[in-house]
């Protein structure tokens, strides 16, 4: 027999289709009885669902916020980037040859392999991470919103912003990447405490681009290794702080080129061997012996997908608020190079994605101990002013 109920359903399905009650399907055996409690059915699952955290980078920083997400079994998902700002995954150490200052390895290693050891550990930990680069967030509605250059979107609680700053370059025939002679990470860098000290530079002559207080820190910090340090300028006078200035000018084996810049690199197809100078006011060029040719014309923080959204300063790094690593959207953190104007180095980006990964639980847990419930609503979020 069949159930009244169920009769009934039929019944009310043959006048939602104009009196016709619809055949039943052919069936080797009757059918089993139904019986309908009457509950309502359980709510469809979201779409979409919402992560804990969306760490978006792929260096120190990102890294170790993922590992102590992922101890914290936050589930963090890392989205570290295909090539984004046409750097390989891993960040600026991916272009460091060896890395000798990072604690726990006294022989050193290269870059690579310590950000290949970095993503090793975070997904052993029990991170997920997605080689896709972020093109834009909605930071306006809770849930946060990601979206990618593949078109993907996701959604989170939290996010933790950890893209890095690359160092601006020049243009220099022969210090570039690719072609015939192309001498970058040969004999050309762009951070002399990374690389300075290494046995290429050592007891030879080195030259420092730029003019500001960073290139005068480099200057005074290649000195120790090298037999002298050339500082190319193109203005007639440096940009550095006045006690910057005088330390470097008083150091014997640093001298300044101004109205200067570098026309050439040249080399003997394995390292850098001269570089070519040419006087700005008068076009003659010379050529001299120099090992190691170093860019210290400022970086380029990887920003540009927040869509100004929370609060940079005047060069475009995120702003947190002193002594934390909070920026000026509740939920939203920042670590590493793209909010650190001043060290950058792997280890205190390190340290800073431990802090933002700390932040973020303190975070989570004033939103409440269980797992926040996935809403088709965005909500509005909340800005915070922040104060350089």
């Amino acid at each position: 027999m069949v159930d009244s109920a169920v009769a009934d359903a039929a019944a009310d399905v043959a006048a939602t289709n104009g009196g016709e009650t619809p055949a039943p399907a052919p069936s080797s055996e009757a059918a089993p009885a139904v019986e309908l409690d009457g509950s309502a059915l359980p709510p469809p699952s979201p779409p979409t669902s919402v992560r804990d955290v969306i760490i978006i980078g792929s260096g120190p920083a990102a890294h170790t916020a993922a590992i102590y997400a992922a101890r914290a079994e936050r589930q963090p998902l890392m989205f570290e980037g295909m090539l984004a700002a046409g750097v390989a995954a891993g960040g600026q150490l991916t272009t460091t040859t060896e890395v000798e200052n990072f604690p726990g390895f006294p022989g050193g290693l290269s870059g690579p392999e310590l950000t290949d050891r970095f993503r090793a550990h975070s997904i052993a930990a029990g991170t997920e991470i997605l080689t896709e680069t972020v093109s834009a967030v909605d930071l306006a509605v809770r849930p946060f919103k990601v979206s990618t250059e593949w078109g993907g979107t996701y959604f989170a609680h939290a996010l933790i912003i950890a893209t890095g700053a690359t160092a601006r370059r020049l243009d220099i025939p022969g210090a570039g990447e690719t072609g015939p002679e192309a001498y970058w990470q040969r004999g050309v860098s762009a951070c002399a405490v990374c690389d300075g000290a290494a046995p290429t530079f050592r007891d030879k002559p080195l030259a420092v681009i730029g003019g500001g207080d960073t290139a005068m820190e480099e200057a005074l910090f290649l000195a120790k290794y090298g037999t002298s340090v050339t500082v190319v300028h193109r203005r007639d006078e440096l940009r550095a702080s006045k006690v910057m200035q005088r330390r470097a000018l008083a150091h014997p084996k640093i001298r300044v080129a101004y109205s200067a810049g570098v026309a050439a690199a040249k080399g003997d197809g394995s390292l850098l061997q001269t570089i070519v100078l040419k006087d700005l006011k008068s076009g003659a060029t010379t050529e001299q012996p120099c090992n190691g040719l170093f860019f210290a014309v400022g970086h380029v923080p990887s920003t540009s997908f927040l869509g100004g959204q929370v609060t940079l300063d005047a060069d475009g790094y995120v702003l947190t608020k002193p002594g934390t690593t909070r920026t000026s959207v509740d939920g939203v953190f920042a670590a590493g190079d793209v909010q650190d104007k001043q060290w950058r180095q792997a280890v205190t980006a390190a340290g800073s994605g431990c802090m933002a990964a700390m932040e973020l639980e303190h975070y989570m847990a004033t939103l409440g101990e269980q797992p926040l419930e996935d809403s088709a609503e965005a909500k509005p979020a909340q800005a915070e002013t922040m104060h350089q």
